[in-house]
C-alpha cells in the first residue's frame, strides 16, 4: 500500500500573532546568544506551506460540487501525507492530515472488517482520504494505519480499521465543522476511536468518552503536550536551572522564533518532534519569572504557552523526566532558563 511507518521533521516559517500585545523586545537576542552544540543533529528541513484552500458549502446529499477538498471524489482522492495529532478546544485531540485538515469516521461504516458505506453524493460532502501515502503521527501506533478497497476499486486509508474522510465544509486547518453531523460523523482520534470531548452538532449524541490521553499520547507531536497545568525549575549537572513541565519533561525554545512580534516558526511536521506546551496555570508554577507570561493563539487552532513572550515546546525524543536530548539539536533548540532565556551550555 505504501503507508510509511515513521515520522518526518520539517519547519516552515510562519508568523503566529499573539492576541494580546503585552510582549515587547528585550535584550535576549537568540541569534546572538546561541552557539551550536557539536554533537547536535542536523537542522530541520524547511517544509512546504500547507494548501488549505477553501472548500464549498455542499451539504450531505447535495448534487453541487463539494469544493477543492471534495470535488475529486474517490478516483481523485487526496492522500493524507504526514499525520499529526492536533489539540482542539471543543473536541479534544484529533487526527489531522499534512495540511492540518481534520479526519473523520462514519458510524455507518464498519471497522471489522473495514468497509466504507459513503458513496455518490455522500462522497462529495465527505471526500475519502486516499491510501498509499500516509505517515503515522508521532506517538501513534503505525500498525493502526491500513487501507480498504472501495466499490470503485480505489483504496481508502483506514485508522484502526475505520475508513478516513475529510469534510467539505472544513475550509481551513483546525476546523472541526463535521463533528457530530447527522449523529454519525465524528473526528478521528489517533487510535481510530471517536475524538473525546465532542460537542454534539445537528442533534448528534455525545462522542465516545475516552480520555484525551488515550486518543493522543502526551509525547506525540502535532498537538499540545499535556504538562499537568504547571511549570517548575529543575537542575541539571550541565544545564543548571532549567524549566520543566508538570511531568518533569524539559522545556525548550526554538532559535528561529521571535519575541516581538511574538512568532512561532515551528509548524507542520516540526510539531511532530517538538509539541507545543499547552496553556498553564500560573498559580501552580514554581520558580518561573512570570513577566510577559502569555498564551499564543496559533493558526492551527492550538494555544501555546510562552515564557517572557518566547513560545515554548517539549521534545518527543525525551522519554523520561530529566532527559535533555533536545539540547542543541540542529543548533536551533535549547533548554530555557527560569527567566525565559536560552541556555546555550554544550
Amino acid at each position: 500500500m505504501g503507508i510509511k511507518r515513521g515520522t518526518t521533521l520539517a519547519a516552515a516559517a510562519i508568523v503566529v500573532v499573539l492576541a494580546a500585545t503585552a510582549c515587547g523586545p528585550t535584550d535576549d537576542k537568540a541569534a546572538d546568544t546561541t552557539k551550536p552544540v557539536g554533537a547536535a543533529a542536523a537542522a530541520p528541513d524547511t517544509g512546504k506551506a500547507p494548501d488549505t484552500g477553501k472548500a464549498s458549502d455542499a451539504g450531505y446529499g447535495s448534487d453541487g460540487a463539494a469544493g477543492a477538498a471534495g470535488a475529486a471524489g474517490a478516483s481523485g482522492a487526496k492522500p493524507a501525507g504526514q499525520l499529526a495529532i492536533t489539540s482542539n478546544d471543543k473536541v479534544g485531540p484529533v487526527l489531522t492530515d499534512s495540511a492540518g485538515m481534520t479526519l473523520y469516521r462514519f458510524d455507518k461504516d464498519t471497522a471489522k472488517p473495514p468497509k466504507s458505506n459513503c458513496d455518490g453524493d455522500c462522497e462529495k460532502t465527505w471526500p475519502v482520504v486516499a491510501a498509499g501515502d500516509a505517515t503515522a503521527a508521532a506517538g501513534m501506533d503505525p500498525a493502526l494505519l491500513g487501507e480498504v478497497v472501495r466499490t470503485d476499486g480505489s483504496k481508502q486509508l483506514t485508522v484502526g480499521g475505520w475508513p478516513a474522510y475529510r469534510y467539505s465544509k472544513d475550509t481551513k486547518a483546525g476546523d472541526v465543522n463535521g463533528q457530530g453531523v447527522g449523529g454519525v460523523w465524528f473526528a478521528l482520534a489517533a487510535d481510530g476511536k471517536k475524538a473525546a470531548k465532542a460537542t454534539p452538532a445537528e442533534g448528534a449524541p455525545p462522542a465516545e468518552s475516552a480520555p484525551p490521553a488515550e486518543a493522543a499520547p502526551p509525547a506525540a507531536g502535532g498537538g499540545a503536550a499535556e504538562a499537568d497545568g504547571k511549570l517548575s525549575v529543575a537542575k541539571d549537572p550541565k544545564l543548571g536551572d532549567h524549566i520543566v513541565d508538570g511531568k518533569g519533561m524539559t522545556v525548550y525554545r526554538f532559535k528561529p522564533d521571535t519575541q516581538w512580534p511574538m512568532t512561532s516558526k515551528c509548524v507542520g511536521d516540526c510539531l511532530t518532534k517538538w509539541p507545543v506546551v499547552a496553556p498553564l496555570e500560573k498559580a501552580k508554577d514554581k520558580g518561573i519569572v512570570e513577566k510577559n507570561y502569555t498564551v499564543l493563539n496559533r493558526p492551527d487552532g492550538q494555544k501555546q504557552q510562552s515564557v517572557d513572550c518566547w513560545p515554548v515546546y517539549t521534545f518527543s525524543g525525551d522519554k523520561k523526566p530529566g532527559d535533555v536530548n533536545g539540547q542543541g539539536v540542529g543548533g536551533t533548540w535549547y533548554a530555557v532558563s527560569p527567566d525565559g532565556k536560552l541556555i546555550t551550555v554544550q
